[in-house]
């Protein structure tokens, strides 16, 4: 708010207490005690302790879930009192809207049962969804998500992909909580919506489903995840490929497939879904910034690359092995664990008398020396020294590294 520089006079009972703001929207507490709506809202949600359940004033005390009255008359006069100052440069004080009720969220459930009805009411669950986190707690506790997976389903049986889905994506991505309720409509649903969710992914609307994807899948069963076709993991790396896939939906898709990738033969589908070679191209242009894509990229090569089938993959790209090493010392600490791993095992078991060579030429004999001069874990060290003397013989006569750290260890 601007104000002139002259001295004005603000009326005391304007003021919120916890602020020291004038009041935008002010509540009255069962206290008796006027304040911002932020402010209160903001006080009873932030901390846990004794003193956050009582009334800042009276200490009286205020349960989080207390009614907040909207005080029309106060309101009134602030914004009465801002157009008359105006010329001062007092900004006027908008109409506050009105918090989501129970009640109208109800309306709107019931109107996505309706196909003509239904798009309206998607927008406008999306609208309250972005206002605030009391619309979307009012929300889910309503019943929201229940709605939101019927409605999905729906449109997966009838094949009806632009009757609202874009928008129930979103909303569903808003007012989700991993509360016991919502957790059990999953598990309840979990086929049906997996491949519903599937189904939206070869859509445009790549981005949200994969989030939601996630979700469903923390929930499924072993046999459900063991049985995953190669389809679904190539749509998976899809999200890879596609340029405008978002760094959630980029971790997302890492997670899923860094959680399934252990159970039956899902690593050889991964790896027959050209994985590699895309985690490879992935891990080359993102950004030095995005550390925890790259973590997961190099947990997930770690994963496919401890069998041969994965290590021929990793090192029939061009740029795999440069990858591995140029990442190490530069992201995490697990990227570096993954990273030393990978070369630990392209060096035990596919060390080829032209892997060797390019393990040199691309820098990995270099970073794993480097690893032995710095500050990190002893396990990293120690691993690092191991590769190094398996193949000392065609690394210690390379100028481009210093021979005592081969040499300085027993063999």
């Amino acid at each position: 708010m601007a104000y002139e520089n002259i001295e004005i006079e603000i009326p005391q009972y304007f003021i919120c207490p916890i602020s020291l703001q004038i009041m935008k929207d002010p509540v009255t507490t069962v206290t008796g005690i006027t304040y911002d709506r932020e402010s209160i809202e903001k006080w009873l949600q932030t901390t846990t302790t004794e003193e956050a359940q009582t009334c800042p004033i009276t200490k009286q005390p205020l349960p989080k879930d207390s009614d907040l009255t909207p005080n029309h008359m106060l309101r009134r006069l602030i914004q009465a009192w801002c157009i008359a100052n105006a010329k001062h440069g007092i900004d006027r004080i908008p109409t506050p809207k009105s918090p989501v009720t129970k009640a109208h969220t109800l309306k709107l459930i019931r109107d996505l049962r309706f196909p003509q009805m239904a798009k309206n009411a998607l927008k406008k669950m999306e609208e309250l969804a972005l206002e605030n986190e009391k619309n979307r707690k009012v929300m889910a506790e309503a019943g929201v998500i229940k709605a939101l997976v019927t409605f999905i389903l729906k449109c997966y049986k009838e094949c009806k992909m632009n009757s609202g889905i874009e928008e129930a994506l979103r909303i569903f991505h808003l007012t989700w909580s991993p509360s016991s309720e919502h957790k059990q409509l999953l598990m309840d649903h979990n086929a049906e919506l997996m491949n519903s969710i599937f189904w939206i992914m070869g859509s445009d609307y790549i981005d949200q489903a994969i989030i939601i994807l996630k979700w469903v899948l923390e929930f499924s069963t072993s046999e459900l995840l063991e049985g995953l076709n190669i389809e679904f993991f190539q749509q998976m790396i899809n999200v890879f490929k596609n340029k405008s896939s978002s760094p959630q939906a980029l971790k997302s898709a890492l997670h899923v497939l860094i959680e399934v990738c252990p159970l039956g033969r899902n690593r050889m589908k991964i790896i027959e879904s050209n994985a590699i070679f895309e985690l490879i191209e992935l891990g080359l242009i993102i950004p030095q910034s995005e550390k925890k894509i790259t973590e997961s990229i190099f947990v997930l090569l770690g994963q496919l690359c401890a069998i041969a089938d994965g290590r021929a993959q990793l090192l029939s790209h061009a740029g795999g092995l440069a990858l591995v090493a140029k990442r190490i010392l530069r992201a995490t600490p697990a990227t570096d664990d993954r990273a030393i791993y990978i070369l630990g095992s392209v060096a035990r078991f596919s060390a080829t008398k032209e892997v060797v060579a390019e393990m040199l030429k691309v820098g990995a004999v270099v970073k794993l020396c480097m690893v032995l001069q710095a500050d990190c874990e002893v396990y990293l060290k120690k691993q690092a020294s191991e590769i190094l003397r398996l193949h000392s013989n065609a690394w210690n006569n390379s100028p481009c590294i210093q021979v005592y750290l081969l040499t300085r260890y027993n063999r």
